[in-house]
């Protein structure tokens, strides 16, 4: 078949034939399925950043359920904790009848609920005794519905700040049991209206939930389960600050 044709010749023909074969490996491996044999990059890689993205609280809770841990059992929405909180069904207050437990609200009534979530990292939990120590030095006092509050300096009769639940049921801190206690997180709330105006509320909150998730060690996270960013926050203060507008404005038209 090559008969005749000069060595020149037959060297280009089999420099010809390789490069189609290399020609048809490499169509055949890109059709590899896409991200087949490659790590997909994160987000925070993609836009060039360089923090480390936080699990949310849902992901924490589903590591710690597949070991078997405490957080199998977290089952109630964080509204219905809260309110159930408040309104002492599902946490009843043990505390002797006398003088209210600190924290006691003399209002019940509220029409908006702020939170943050505190969670341990994955694989992780808090123990009871960190949790105490930790609440102690951000400054909250324990108290009614066997919680943690934060109250008004000189004015406790006014009710909380805000307080701070457990994310297991039933949201409670029993110190009876709080050697043995483990949680995969808690709850920081304010019910508003409340005894300050709603932003100087969340200006205490915040730095309380920042210093606890420093002491320990924990992610903290905003209502919707995502770790807590500048641009979350600053979204939170001007809701609060046109919350206070409405109440100053609701304020006047009832004096009048």
């Amino acid at each position: 078949m090559f008969e005749g044709l000069s060595d020149t010749t037959l060297l280009r023909i089999a420099i010809g034939v390789a490069a189609l074969v290399l020609f048809v490996v490499i169509i055949i491996s890109s059709r590899r399925k896409p991200g087949q044999g490659r790590r997909a990059a994160s987000p925070q890689r993609e836009s060039g950043g360089n923090a480390r993205q936080e699990p949310t609280l849902r992901e924490i809770m589903e590591a710690d359920a597949s070991t078997g841990g405490e957080a199998a059992g977290v089952e109630q929405s964080e509204l219905d904790l809260l309110e159930k909180t408040l309104a002492g069904e599902a946490v009843p207050d043990r505390t002797p009848a006398g003088p209210p437990a600190p924290g006691a609200r003399p209002d019940e009534n509220f029409d908006k609920v702020v939170s943050l979530y505190l969670a341990a990292r994955a694989g992780q939990a808090f123990h009871g005794p960190d949790l105490v120590v930790a609440a102690e030095k951000a400054g909250l006092v324990y108290g009614h519905m066997n919680i943690f509050h934060r109250l008004v300096d000189n004015h406790p009769e006014q009710g909380p700040v805000f307080s701070v639940a457990n994310l297991v049921k039933p949201g409670s801190f029993e110190m009876a049991g709080i050697q043995d206690l483990r949680t995969p997180g808690i709850s920081f709330f304010m019910a508003l209206p409340g005894p300050l105006p709603a932003l100087d509320a969340w200006d205490a909150m915040l730095p309380t939930a920042q210093r606890m998730a420093e002491l320990l060690d924990g992610v903290l996270l905003d209502e919707e389960r995502n770790a807590l960013g500048r641009q979350r926050i600053a979204h939170i203060r001007e809701d609060l600050r046109n919350y206070d507008r409405k109440q100053t404005k609701w304020d006047l038209r009832t004096t009048r």
